[in-house]
């Protein structure tokens, strides 16, 4: 069976987890992923390294084909696990304080965080909370671009919380779509309990 999957356009980390998705659904034959940019490339190249797939790139016209042969079931390469999908890491709370990625441009950590909602949905593990604070809380409201992505996480049993106090600062209490309000101490006693704390 051979399958192509059109990613021209799609931003990191989209063309990868569809190209994932695509191998892990097929038992056998080829899948052709064309991506537009050397970064989607590259990272799909390496997707199919870690599955001990092999992989043929082609390029036409700017564009890039990228080949990958998969016979049977995938190999996973040494140190990358594939648990079984929608299962939580129950140590896990991610703490997420504010509503863009990273430091510099503002429309550039806007798409960072959208890509890192995103894939967490698609990740076979997910955390056990999220926790918004300070402008964080802004992605949990009316006009988020990741309001579909927390609710699908939602749904996966992720326990979302948005601080009381920064959502009445913002304003935006009444425009909460997604998730609980808790208070300082909900939040501080929902990090301690966990053993795994990551702060964005």
């Amino acid at each position: 069976m051979n399958k192509e999957i059109d990613m021209r356009g799609k931003q990191c980390p989209v063309p990868v987890i569809q190209t994932k998705k695509a191998l892990e659904n097929t038992k056998g034959g080829s899948i052709v992923t064309i991506v537009d940019n050397d970064v989607a490339k590259e990272n799909i190249s390496k997707l199919a390294k870690s599955m001990n797939l092999k992989a043929n790139v082609k390029e036409a016209k700017g564009d890039f084909y990228i080949e990958i042969y998969k016979e049977g079931d995938i190999q996973i390469s040494e140190g990358l696990e594939f648990p079984s999908k929608n299962s939580k890491n129950e140590e896990l709370v991610i703490l997420i304080t504010k509503d863009t990625l990273g430091e510099g441009n503002r429309d550039l950590g806007e798409v960072l965080m959208k890509g890192y909602i995103y894939t967490l949905t698609e990740a076979s593990k997910t955390p056990r909370r999220l926790l918004f604070l300070n402008s964080g809380v802004r992605l949990t409201v009316e006009g988020s671009l990741v309001i579909d992505h927390l609710r699908k996480l939602e749904e996966k049993g992720v326990e979302i919380i948005s601080c009381g106090a920064c959502l009445d600062f913002y304003k935006v209490k009444n425009q909460l779509l997604v998730g609980g309000i808790g208070n300082m101490y909900d939040i501080v006693e929902k990090s301690n309990a966990a053993k795994k704390t990551i702060t964005l």
